[in-house]
Formats: structure tokens, sequence, C-alpha cells
């Protein structure tokens, strides 16, 4: 996993926000036929959901859970 550094004074959705933004951005420029293929007729990559747990806080199977009841992108 990359390390980062993490200022606590921004809000942690404007963290996820950028991640969201900068991924996408990769990811339509590294594989462009896939990215139009399946992502360009909309006007987002990813959900606009997230999920943040402290260390202590989850068990895995909620964890599990939580990602299994994400949507998926239609064929």
């Amino acid at each position: 996993m990359p390390n980062f550094h993490y200022k606590p004074d921004k809000p942690l959705s404007v963290l996820i926000g950028n991640l969201k933004t900068v991924s996408s951005r990769l990811i339509r420029k590294e594989f462009p036929l896939l990215a139009s293929k399946y992502f360009y007729n909309k006007h987002y990559f990813w959900t606009g959901s997230y999920f943040v747990a402290s260390c202590g806080g989850i068990t895995v199977e909620q964890l599990k859970k939580y990602v299994e009841q994400q949507s998926t992108p239609e064929n």
C-alpha cells in the first residue's frame, strides 16, 4: 500500500474526492480503449460513496458486506 501524508485539518471527503478524480484521469489515460468502452458515456468513473473505518472499528465481515453491496457498471 502506498504511503501518503494527509493533513487532518482538511475534510476527509476532500481527500477521497481528490483520490477518485486523479485515479479516474490516470486510468482513462492509461487504458483509453477500456475506458471508452465502459465509462466515457458516463459523467463519473467511481460511485459517489466511500468507506472509512479505523483499524479497530469494523470487522472483516462488515467490510466485505459493504463492498459486495456496491453497484457495478452495466455492460
